[in-house]
């Protein structure tokens, strides 16, 4: 199997295993169970950086008073999820958080702040230290706010 049918294979998997966690989201007024019984959950949409489709990716959040931040983790591998090159494209974002939806601007947090918010997560959720452990790029953390 070649390195790009391997991708293929991987990004197959990956979106049926989100539209799974999409599904019961929005099935259970935004809980979720199994490896997220209890854990923070939203759904992000993003607009494709390129072809300006809209695209949506469950992932864990942090509250944190006013705002909300989520992890470009990819679980630890060597690249950005997808969803971050195209909120970088278009910070623009909608948020499905519970049962109510808004619109927010997506704003990746740097140095010293990105390091607080990165720590107090891997604190709440060791997977996040290990993540972090996994790879070489520092994992970004974008600072969502309502708009």
């Amino acid at each position: 199997m070649s390195d790009d049918e391997s991708t293929s294979r991987a990004a197959s998997t990956t979106n049926e295993w989100n539209e799974g966690i999409i599904k019961e989201f929005r099935s259970n007024d935004g809980v979720v169970g199994g490896p997220f019984t209890g854990a923070p959950i939203l759904l992000l949409h993003t607009s494709g950086a390129k072809s300006g489709h809209e695209r949506v990716n469950p992932m864990m959040y942090l509250p944190h008073g006013e705002r909300i931040y989520v992890f470009a983790s990819k679980a630890g591998a060597p690249t950005n999820p997808d969803w971050y090159h195209n909120l970088l494209a278009h910070p623009k974002v909608t948020v499905e958080l519970g049962t109510e939806t808004f619109e927010a601007i997506a704003t990746p947090l740097e140095g010293d702040a990105r390091d607080r918010m990165y720590a107090e997560q891997a604190a709440l959720y060791p997977g996040f230290a290990e993540y972090q452990a996994k790879t070489t790029r520092v994992i970004p953390v974008v600072e969502v706010v309502r708009s």
